[in-house]
């Protein structure tokens, strides 16, 4: 069975910085993609960041040059640096992935969600 586990959510100030990341685990886990989304207050879940195996990473218009995504290969984990955080980045950040378990065609994999509260 796949597991997400995520870390690093919390609450900083507007201007900071905050450091997601996101580790896939399972016995034949392959994962083809991995990134985050994130839903806003009263918003849709929506893609902040993701990047394919060997692929450069590609950010929701409203993150770039602020955020940056970062792959580990090997140990099936994504990181998202969040900079310049504003309050409109105030959500529930997902990671997300897409891979083969045991063989069986890609699907989705969802973390359990972590809270960043940006304070103006």
């Amino acid at each position: 069975q796949v597991h997400l586990a995520e870390s690093g959510g919390g609450l900083v100030q507007a201007g900071g910085s905050l450091r997601l990341s996101c580790v896939g685990s399972g016995l034949g886990f392959v994962i083809q993609q991995m990134g985050w989304y994130r839903q806003c207050p009263g918003k849709q879940r929506e893609l902040v960041a993701t990047v394919r195996t060997s692929d450069r990473p590609s950010y929701a218009d409203s993150v770039k040059g602020r955020f940056t995504l970062s792959r580990d290969y090997a140990k099936n984990a994504v990181s998202l640096q969040m900079n310049s955080l504003k309050p409109e980045d105030t959500a529930v950040y997902f990671c997300h992935a897409i891979g083969e378990l045991e063989g069986i065609r890609a699907r989705d994999y969802w973390g359990q969600g972590t809270q960043v509260t940006v304070s103006s």
